[in-house]
Formats: structure tokens, C-alpha cells, sequence
């Protein structure tokens, strides 16, 4: 396609604008020096090499907040007065800021705005004597595709930077303000929102903190890369094909996607589909530091009614397990890895290292044998012709600007086999087709679940580690859990190890990343844990016991 030399300028006039818009709402007290920059290691290891605290822009109190609670901590910190609100909002704002220019992971920052909440929120506590909220005074970052009023959400498209600021709140926004939270950042995704690696025109590529030559992950990546960094103690991202537990898998955090709907999801900007057809939904979902915190989110939002602030949302209210429930024995599921898919070795070897503890533990643990009505592959491609069959429009081309290399690259599992619908069917018929596959894929998964008495699944959340920039390739492993709306939780879990596992693995189809032991050597590694739809309560205290047994 021939572009003229003014499309062209237009674009990227547009987005030196917007950076240098958000690198003026840095203060300069907060900014690295390139003396300082100068001596970040090579081998891109930021949290290795604690920078933050050899930045010496965070004070020892500060350093103490947003490296040693947990975000229930520190609400129960806020709560009884022993911390102000401005106190840890200003920790969490100067370190996000080191964080953004460190590993690019923001596209809006208003710090100033969340401070003068915070102080609000301080005179509020000193008035009347108790909290605002469940969520007092608590810092929050949330993905860009979240609306926050009087500032903009572009998704990572440049065409984007031409609207005007949002003049509304998301659902779950007005819901965490209404519950006393801090909103202080929005965080970095891929262009089009659809890759595993969080890359676009205007904010550049997030790095990933533990390795910045690897990626942080996508579409949540600014998250996962702001929470591992603990310039946020608790983010929320969004997940249709993988987008909430990629990053947290990347960047060795827990993340959870929740049954669609139950989080509330309106008033967002998204590209995933046209509104009204048929399709995959992607659900709203936290990143944090613990399971706790992940469960703090859960149940406070949800017990917070989100149905009057979103009439899609689920009026269910988060039901809480019982206490013995914390103790019992499980009956754990193990995914086939997938010949089409194969595991990194590092990721196997995390896998077997998991079910060997947990067996130890008295858990019951099936290896689901091959089945070809449950096939990882199929369902992946039925899940694709869901994102491919409606209209879409090209919110890339419409700036002339070019697409990044892992949106060029469309990575796709249609190496594996054909599409489960035909492709030239009228369009009601195709919907209907998808559907009654779906419907048999996801039956065939209840038949399993029902005859194997199984409380949870354990899986791999990818078949690699973060890897190189541009390399991630397609998300087998998260994915089918979106096509069949079950919940499905992140636990971090070991460290690749060229030591442990010295052998490259090469891939030669074009869309799986290769292994490289060299490359990956520390990275983050995981383990999945999936529960069937609204079981979401169940998902997590499983997932506490499973976190528990396996250190």
C-alpha cells in the first residue's frame, strides 16, 4: 500500500505530542539521571539489580511500602491510621515513574490527580473517623483499555490519537473510586490488543523487568511489567485469549481471568469484535503479589453489586469457601501437553516438580490420557474462526501507520489442521456451526470433569517462558480455557535454568517460539489452574492449597 509522506508525518506528529504530553507529568525529582541510566547492567536484570533503590528517589519508608505489604496489608494499614493515603499513593506514583522509564510500561500517568484523591481521602478518614471504602486509599493501576474521564484510550492505535479524552468512567472505574481506591495509571498493551507482546507506535514496547531483552507479555503487559516491578501492588487487566495470565506468567506474578461477566467489563474502549455477534467475550481480571490479593479484589468488587454500575454484569455475589475447605485432599486433572504444541523444558520440568509435591501431599492426581474430542489444537482453531469470521475494521491503516512485528507476524494455530466450520457458509448458518461446536467441545470437557471427579486442572500456562521480543507466537494453553469461559489462575512457580535444562529445542513451524537456554536463563516460570464456568471461588482456594503444597 503507497502512503504519502503527510500521512505519514500526521501519525507520528500525533505521538511525539502524546510523549512528550506524559513525559512532562513526570517530576523532575522523579526523573533518572543518565549518569544513573549509564549503570543499569546489560544484561537488562531490573529487579535482579535493584534499581529502585539504588535510583535513590524512593525514601527507606517508601521503599519499605511498596516492597513489604501485600495489598490487604496495607489496607489494613490504612484503615487503622498507621499509613495516610498520600504516604503510599506518592510511593507508588514515584515508582511507577521509574518503572516507565525503565521498561515503557504506561500510557497515561496523572499523579498529581492522585495525590490530591489521596488527600481527600486523608481529610475524609480524619473527619469521620473510618474508612471511605473497603478499598480506601488504596493505589490501583488499570489497562488502558479501561475509560478514566479526561483522559484518552487508545489501545495502541495511532489513528486513536485523534479522539477526544473519555468523558466517562468504565463500570468497574466508578466502582473502585465508589469503593475508596486510588486510580494513579493506565497501562501499556500490544497494537490491536491481540498479541503476546505488549508492543505499539505510540508508547513503545514494554520491557520485561526480571529480563528486559524478553517480553512482558501481552495484551496486559504494561500491567504484568508495573506489578512485577511493584510500582503497583494491584492491577487489573483484561483476558480473551490469554491477555491477563501471559504477562503474569512473563513477569512471575498471579493473575486470574474470571468467568466472563462477573467482573464488570462496560464502558471500556476495545477492537476485539463488532458489538452484538456471537463470539469469544473477554473478561476483566487482577494481577498482584499474592492470592490473597487477588481474592481481596474478587470478592470486594463483586460483593460491591456490580450489576447496578453495569447491566451486563453478574448479580451473583462472591460466595466464600469454607475454612475446612483450606485443608482437604484435591482431585487434580493433568493436561496432555499437546503434540502440536510441545513444552519448553523448562516449563515440563516446573510441571512434573508441582505434581511431584502435590503428590507428596496426599493430592489425587489423574493424567488426562488423549482424547481427540478434547484436542488443544482444535479448540484453538475454533476459537480462531471466532476472532476471524465478523467484520473488523483496520484501525491501523486508517493512520498509515505501519504495524509492529508481532502484529505483522498474525500468528495462528492453522498449522494444525483445518477450520471446525467451513468457511464459505452464509453468515447465520456459520454462527450457528461455530456454536453447536463450541457447545460439543465444551460438553465433552463436562463428561471429563463428571467422570473423573475432578476438583481443578493443573496445566501449563504456555509452552514457554517469556521469550525474546516477537516471539511468542499463539497461546494454546490459555486460550481454550476462553473458548470454554472457565476460570483459570496464574501461580508462578521456579526459574528457567540453562543449568537444568541445557538442550535448545527448535521449532521450525513459524509460530511457536524456539527454546533457547541461553536467553531464558532465570526467567519467570508458572503453573495454570483451571476450575469450570462460575466455579471462580473454587479456582482460587484451590489454587491457595495448590500454592501452598507446592513450596
Amino acid at each position: 500500500m503507497t502512503r504519502t509522506t503527510s500521512t505519514t508525518d500526521d501519525w507520528r506528529t500525533l505521538v511525539i505530542r502524546k510523549r512528550e504530553q506524559l513525559d512532562a507529568q513526570i517530576p523532575s525529582e522523579w526523573r533518572l539521571t543518565e549518569e544513573f541510566l549509564a549503570s543499569i547492567p546489560a544484561n537488562g536484570r531490573l529487579i535482579e539489580a535493584d534499581v529502585v533503590r539504588g535510583s535513590g528517589i524512593l525514601s527507606e519508608i517508601e521503599l519499605d511500602i511498596t516492597e513489604n505489604y501485600s495489598a490487604s496489608e496495607l489496607l489494613v494499614s490504612l484503615s487503622k491510621g498507621n499509613l495516610s493515603s498520600v504516604e503510599v499513593t506518592t510511593a507508588f506514583c514515584k515508582r511507577a515513574a521509574i518503572a516507565q522509564q525503565l521498561t515503557a510500561c504506561l500510557t497515561e500517568h496523572f499523579f498529581q490527580r492522585a495525590i490530591e484523591r489521596a488527600q481527600f481521602l486523608d481529610e475524609y478518614f480524619q473527619r469521620e473517623k473510618k474508612p471511605l471504602g473497603p478499598l480506601h486509599g488504596l493505589p490501583i493501576s488499570i489497562k488502558d483499555s479501561f475509560c478514566v474521564d479526561g483522559f484518552q484510550s487508545t489501545v495502541g492505535y495511532a489513528s486513536f490519537l485523534e479522539k477526544r479524552p473519555a468523558s466517562h468512567n468504565s463500570a468497574l472505574v466508578d466502582m473502585l473510586l465508589r469503593l475508596g481506591a486510588v486510580l494513579y495509571v493506565k497501562t501499556n498493551i500490544p497494537q490491536t490488543m491481540m498479541t503476546g507482546d505488549s508492543d505499539n507506535n505510540i508508547f513503545g514496547r514494554t520491557l520485561n523487568p526480571h529480563n528486559t531483552h524478553l517480553t512482558a507479555g501481552g495484551s496486559s503487559g504494561g500491567e504484568g511489567a508495573l506489578v512485577a516491578f511493584r510500582g503497583s501492588i494491584l492491577g487489573i487487566g483484561t483476558d480473551i485469549a490469554g491477555s491477563i495470565r501471559i504477562p503474569s506468567l512473563c513477569c512471575g506474578v498471579y493473575g486470574f481471568k474470571p468467568t466472563i461477566d462477573r467482573i464488570p467489563w462496560g464502558g471500556q474502549v476495545a477492537d476485539l469484535a463488532m458489538e452484538g455477534i456471537p463470539g469469544l467475550k473477554p473478561s476483566a481480571g487482577p494481577l498482584a503479589h499474592s492470592l490473597n490479593d487477588l481474592e481481596l479484589f474478587m470478592s470486594t468488587v463483586m460483593n460491591a453489586e456490580p450489576w447496578k454500575y453495569d447491566s451486563s454484569a453478574s448479580a451473583a455475589p462472591w460466595y466464600p469457601q469454607p475454612s475446612d475447605d483450606q485443608q482437604r485432599q484435591l482431585t487434580i486433572g493433568v493436561l496432555p501437553e499437546s503434540k502440536d504444541f510441545p513444552l519448553h523444558p523448562p516449563v515440563k520440568r516446573t510441571l512434573q516438580t508441582a505434581i511431584t509435591a502435590l503428590k507428596k501431599k496426599g493430592h489425587r492426581i489423574l493424567h488426562l490420557s488423549e482424547n481427540p474430542a478434547l484436542d488443544l489444537a482444535y479448540a484453538n482453531r475454533l476459537a480462531f474462526q471466532y476472532f476471524i469470521y465478523g467484520p473488523h475494521i483496520d484501525h491501523i491503516a486508517s493512520s498509515g501507520e505501519p504495524p509492529v512485528p508481532s502484529v505483522a507476524k498474525m500468528s495462528s494455530p492453522m498449522f494444525t489442521g483445518p477450520f471446525p466450520v467451513a468457511m464459505d457458509l452464509p453468515p447465520f448458518e456459520k454462527i450457528d456451526a461455530l456454536h453447536a461446536a463450541r457447545n460439543e467441545y465444551a460438553d465433552a470437557w463436562r463428561k471429563t470433569w463428571v467422570e473423573n471427579g475432578l476438583d481443578v486442572l493443573l496445566a501449563p500456562g504456555a509452552q514457554n517462558t517469556a521469550v525474546p521480543h516477537d516471539s511468542f507466537g499463539w497461546p494454546p494453553y490459555t486460550l481454550v480455557w476462553n473458548l470454554l469461559d472457565y476460570p483459570a489462575c496464574i501461580i508462578p512457580y521456579g526459574k528457567a535454568s540453562k543449568e537444568l535444562d541445557p538442550e535448545p529445542m527448535s521449532v521450525t513451524d513459524g509460530v511457536q517460539p524456539s527454546y533457547d537456554p541461553d536467553a531464558v536463563d532465570g526467567a519467570p516460570c508458572a503453573i495454570q489452574v483451571i476450575a469450570p464456568r462460575f466455579q471462580d471461588e473454587k479456582c482460587l482456594v484451590a489454587a491457595r492449597i495448590i500454592d501452598r503444597d507446592i513450596r
